[in-house]
């Protein structure tokens, strides 16, 4: 019966089933009110329900994504067992193995056995590897580079000496050992029939165009090109690869380099070998040992690929600012083809042929919109850009062109492009031609009407001379209307083409309102050189530049005999300035025993420029000379120049940059120049124009200069 039912022991029950936590349950328990009981644990029962109901609904929708996703994957094997076995799909191991193949199939013949036993391995490796493993990635990679590498493709050389000297000159003007050097290359495979790689190596200083011949050389040859620099360089896995077991691996420069040409005897150009770097990771130079020797590069072993790769057919260029700093084991590999500053008129040369036509295109520029004078361009070369390169020389040429654009432009608002400009001249032209020809089709085929109806012409002779005086008027108007045209479009033309040009000219007395005051002063400071100044000659990275050396007496007295030598002077022109100090004073005993001048003298020798550091042995009879001349007090004679090492013996010894220091002897209008006796084969070989106007001695000991200095 309902009324002896217990509902505060359901209110216990209903509380105890819930998921309420002890104090609920608590709260129910301390309540002696059977109503209100029941009120706690109906809410305590709707949270559990409702709660409930929610877990309810992500269990079921959870349910339905499972089973909708392995329904999903069911049918796509179910499909792809379809697929498989109508022929219509294979799976992804097999599809990767066909293009793997696919890939070996034109040149399967040229690729070496051992090679395809190593990629048939790894085939066979990846089909039995699951294609979810880690290494399966790693394999599947590997046989990527093996398979995209050229195994015995080459392209075909160019062995036309004629072309490929045209291309050489084309690009660049000068540079004739490098260009003979090419050629002589081309000579030798054209009389075997084929070529082997070579070793050469570019030395000179920044901008002659040691980057940009070896693309030109590539063209000559009909060869792919490849550059990558080795500045700074200091990992030697970047040349050698890494191993397969590292995460990311990858080959070296050269495996690369010939997946991308996709021949094997590519031009590959190496930059900056002189500033190869060593890290902790190894030596690069030590690295390249065995890609740049011709004896063991045909067996060249990358880390990755860990297969003999034959790189003797590849044509390998370094180039270096200073041979000096290669390691010696790499520069015996090499065949050093050194490459000189140009003198003023190359680059004159340059200038007109290659930089101004370059420039002018570059700034949308016609030629007979700007004048750049002779003048301007050597007051340019001179006081602005004497370094050995042209680099410099091209910047300031786009600089001037880019003022002289800026001022057309502010000056003429309504420059038309040039290119837009010719289109619109070969529209128009076009347009008329069609005009003129579809009247002259209408009048042609007016004629031929005409004549294949002479039958009824002649039965209807007024109507048919009516028609024709007709036509002939028709005709003769239209022949007017195309003729006035004609001369319409002429007048046209000639009138814009004689509209005004606005024609900027460059010449060397506003050459500073385009490019700045100038950089360089005149290097020569004395006309006459007084006594104890003596001008020498040197060689820096900027290329040649005269060097005067000034010595003083400081104070005299006997047995004050001593030399202070001043100019940031390297260790090497120290010990030469001590070496000059001793030789002078025996042979001013020699000529002038009597005069004990360097015994009871303090002498104060000095280099100027005294902020640019100097070192180099070349200045040593330049100051036994300065010395002589002081004690002696005689100057030396006008315009004269020297330079050479000098032993302690007086021996006169070689010295470097001998074409340098020509150009700066007739930059500073020397006419005698003092060079030593072994140098004489490297001043012949200077082109006649470095040596024009030149009086040149060759002396191996210093009295001989004594001879011609005083």
């Amino acid at each position: 019966h309902i009324g002896d039912f217990n509902y505060a022991r359901l209110a216990d029950f209903g509380a105890a089933i819930s998921g309420a936590n002890k104090l609920q349950c608590q709260q129910v328990l301390e309540e002696l009110d059977v109503h209100k009981r029941l009120q706690l644990t109906l809410e305590l029962v709707k949270k559990e329900m409702e709660i409930s109901k929610i877990q309810e609904s992500i269990a079921r929708a959870i349910e339905e994504k499972i089973s909708g996703e392995q329904r999903r994957y069911l049918l796509n094997e179910q499909l792809k067992a379809i697929k498989k076995e109508l022929g219509l799909e294979t799976d992804d191991k097999t599809a990767l193995s066909a293009k793997f193949r696919e890939r070996l199939e034109p040149n399967k013949e040229k690729i070496p056995v051992h090679v395809m036993q190593v990629i048939e391995e790894e085939l066979t490796k990846l089909q039995l590897l699951e294609a979810s493993s880690s290494e399966f990635n790693v394999t599947r990679n590997y046989l990527d580079w093996l398979t995209a590498l050229p195994w015995g493709s080459y392209s075909d050389e160019n062995f036309d000496v004629l072309r490929a000297e045209q291309i050489l000159d084309e690009d660049h003007y000068g540079l004739t050992d490098v260009k003979e050097r090419i050629l002589e290359f081309i000579a030798v495979g054209k009389l075997r029939g084929t070529s082997q790689g070579k070793i050469i190596c570019l030395s000179g200083p920044p901008g002659v165009g040691k980057t940009s011949i070896g693309r030109s050389i590539a063209r000559a040859l009909n060869r792919k090109f490849y550059r990558f620099s080795v500045g700074g360089l200091s990992d030697v896995a970047e040349i050698k690869g890494h191993r397969r077991t590292y995460i990311g691996a990858m080959p070296g420069k050269m495996v690369q380099c010939l997946k991308s040409v996709g021949t094997a005897n590519p031009l590959v150009l190496i930059d900056e070998i002189d500033k190869l770097g060593r890290g902790h990771a190894g030596d690069p130079a030590s690295a390249m040992l065995e890609l740049l020797d011709p004896e063991q590069n045909a067996n060249f072993l990358d880390h990755y690929l860990d297969v003999p790769i034959d790189l003797s057919k590849v044509l390998f260029v370094c180039t270096a600012n200073v041979v000096e700093m290669i390691p010696n084991p790499l520069l015996d590999r090499m065949e050093v083809i050194s490459i000189a500053g140009y003198i003023t008129d190359e680059k004159v040369h340059i200038a007109r042929d290659y930089l101004e036509k370059a420039t002018r295109e570059t700034c949308g520029i016609k030629p007979e919109q700007v004048e750049v004078t002779d003048s301007a361009l050597l007051a340019l070369i001179e006081n602005y850009c004497r370094e050995a390169g042209v680099r410099n020389l091209q910047k300031q040429i786009e600089k001037i062109y880019r003022k002289i654009a800026l001022k057309l432009v502010r000056e003429d608002g309504e420059i038309e492009p040039q290119n837009a400009e010719v289109d619109e001249v070969k529209a128009e032209s076009i347009h008329l031609s069609d005009e003129i020809k579809s009247k002259e089709e209408i009048q042609a085929g007016a004629e031929s009407a005409n004549g294949s109806n002479d039958d009824e012409a002649s039965e209807n002779n007024a109507e048919a001379e009516a028609q024709g005086a007709e036509n002939q008027t028709q005709k003769s108007a239209n022949e007017d209307t195309c003729l006035q045209d004609t001369q319409e479009t002429e007048k046209a033309t000639e009138s814009e083409a004689s509209k005004t040009v606005n024609k900027v000219v460059v010449d060397s007395p506003n050459l500073a309102d385009y490019v700045g005051k100038p950089v360089f002063h005149a290097e020569r400071i004395y006309d006459q050189t007084p006594v104890g100044v003596v001008m020498g000659l040197a060689w820096t990275s900027m290329g040649g530049s005269t060097l005067y050396i000034e010595t003083s007496l400081v104070e005299q007295g006997e047995g004050k005999g001593a030399l202070n030598v001043t100019g940031q002077l390297g260790d090497v022109m120290k010990e030469s300035a001590q070496i000059a100090h001793t030789v002078a004073r025996t042979i001013l005993l020699e000529k002038e025993p009597d005069n004990q001048f360097f015994a009871n003298s303090k002498l104060h020798l000095h280099v100027p420029a005294g902020a640019t550091p100097k070192d180099g042995p070349s200045a040593g009879c330049t100051m036994i000379t300065s010395l002589l001349s002081l004690a002696m007090k005689k100057p030396v004679k006008k315009d004269l120049a020297m330079t050479g090492e000098v032993t302690l013996t007086g021996k006169i010894l070689p010295i470097g940059g001998v074409k340098e220091k020509a150009i700066a002897a007739r930059r500073s209008d020397v006419k005698t120049i003092i060079f030593p006796s072994a140098n004489r084969r490297d001043f012949d070989e200077l082109a006649p124009n470095v040596k024009e106007g030149l009086d040149v001695h060759f002396v191996d000991d210093y009295k001989q200069i004594f001879d011609l200095a005083f």
